[in-house]
């Protein structure tokens, strides 16, 4: 596994990445990358990493007290004050990492953001895109569980800038460090979550050692 140290970012640039690195995490990782895991408890994996990841990626939402009545007394608590969330999960894989930040924030509004990666060029294609109208008023969280070459996050968060969003925060679960870094250099303002950093991409652009390919695992279609 390659280290935050090692793979050449700026100080900024690391200012904007977050390796989440609870033993918790590192232990579902474990499993999510071996190849006996099967479609459910794979897909659940996901799932369960992508409402770790949203614990982390919302840790500086701003807070409000409220007065609370409880069986006993009243209380001052704290709320979200006003963030507003939409989850984008680039398709397909990155369906699977919804149902974990809903579970997080159940009032988020989900958006699709569908790419298609050229076999050869290994250039990033859109097919389709739908938003929520208010999009540019809320955080985004982009969801895929690889970040390989870094070409469809690019493209999604360029589409999400163009809609006038300003809070990008991008969410995967393995990243290779020249998507990371392709990423942190494309746009100036994303800010990174990955539960693992893996060594390398190989001549096919796969993540290594990687977990093979999430969509396929996900959705078992292998």
């Amino acid at each position: 596994m390659a280290q935050l140290d090692e793979i050449g970012l700026t100080p900024e640039q690391r200012a904007r990445m977050t390796v989440v690195d609870h033993p918790m995490v590192q232990h579902k990782v474990a499993i999510l990358r071996d190849e006996s895991t099967g479609t459910k408890q794979f897909r659940d994996l996901v799932r369960e990493l992508a409402m770790f990841e949203g614990y982390e990626a919302t840790r500086d939402f701003p807070l409000e007290p409220v007065e609370v009545t409880t069986p006993l007394e009243t209380c001052t608590c704290h709320k979200i004050a006003g963030k507003k969330v939409a989850v984008v999960p680039i398709l397909r894989a990155g369906l699977g990492m919804v149902d974990g930040i809903l579970d997080l924030v159940p009032a988020a509004r989900v958006g699709h953001i569908g790419m298609y990666r050229d076999p050869e060029t290994h250039e990033p294609h859109e097919y389709y895109c739908k938003l929520p109208e208010d999009v540019d008023k809320r955080t985004c969280l982009v969801v895929d569980p690889m970040l390989a070459t870094g070409g469809s996050a690019i493209a999604a968060i360029d589409y999400l800038r163009r809609s006038g969003v300003s809070d990008v925060r991008l969410l995967v679960l393995v990243a290779a460090p020249e998507g990371v870094r392709a990423v942190l250099e494309a746009d100036l303002g994303v800010r990174l979550y990955t539960c693992a950093l893996d060594r390398e991409l190989n001549d096919h652009a796969y993540i290594l050692p990687g977990l093979g390919d999430a969509g396929d695992r996900i959705f078992g279609t292998l």
